[in-house]
């Protein structure tokens, strides 16, 4: 789950990059960004399997954040047809990154809440807390990124493309170093405690 998180941020953040576009095209563009909202609808579906047989405030945010995944995957698989107007792109992509950032928001606001013992509580210092602040920071992002990639069919182009992929990218950060704090850290085993006492004692 984690690496799959970890693995949908990167995609995120590369195709997001200054200068990746040009060099890599559009097309590819837009299937690093397919391919990463695969990543994390995987990863999203696992943790929200990891939740259900508890209906609380887990299950909740993990089934929001499943939802704000699929509508990713629309949205980016949407983005892959060449030719939208303006009408048509508002409407098949813009829509649901708009509604699917929304659902990042409320799902990693309520992890937030739990791991922070309140809504309105500082982060504690924990792993799970820093985990919750990361994830809401790279909601917050994601969610500015949505609202500047508005195309305006007035003028013809999107609201701010500079601050669209700026905030993506700093999305994918946040969340990629939040999906690198959930893998497991190396425990010692019980006869490694064993074997260290008796060396002590």
């Amino acid at each position: 789950m984690a690496l799959l998180f970890a693995g949908g941020s990167a995609c995120f953040v590369v195709a997001s990059l200054p200068g990746f576009v040009q060099l890599a095209g559009s097309a590819v563009a837009g299937i690093v960004y397919f391919v990463g909202s695969l990543q994390f609808t995987s990863a999203a579906s696992i943790q929200w399997l990891l939740t259900i047989r508890r209906v609380n405030i887990d299950w909740a945010s993990s089934a929001i954040q499943l939802v704000g995944t699929l509508l990713f995957n629309l949205n980016t698989y949407d983005a892959l047809q060449q030719g939208l107007d303006a009408n048509s792109y508002d409407r098949l992509v813009w829509t649901p990154d708009v509604v699917g950032s929304l659902c990042f928001l409320i799902s990693s606001y309520l992890a937030y809440g739990v791991a922070s013992g309140g809504f309105f509580a500082p982060p504690r210092r924990s792993r799970d807390s820093l985990i919750a602040t990361l994830n809401l920071a790279g909601s917050i992002a994601f969610g500015i990124a949505a609202i500047a990639s508005f195309w305006v069919p007035s003028s013809g182009s999107v609201v701010d493309l500079a601050a669209a992929n700026t905030f993506t990218a700093l999305g994918g950060v946040c969340f990629f170093v939040g999906a690198l704090l959930l893998l497991p850290r190396g425990e010692a085993s019980p006869q490694a405690d064993d074997e260290q006492q008796l060396a002590e004692a």
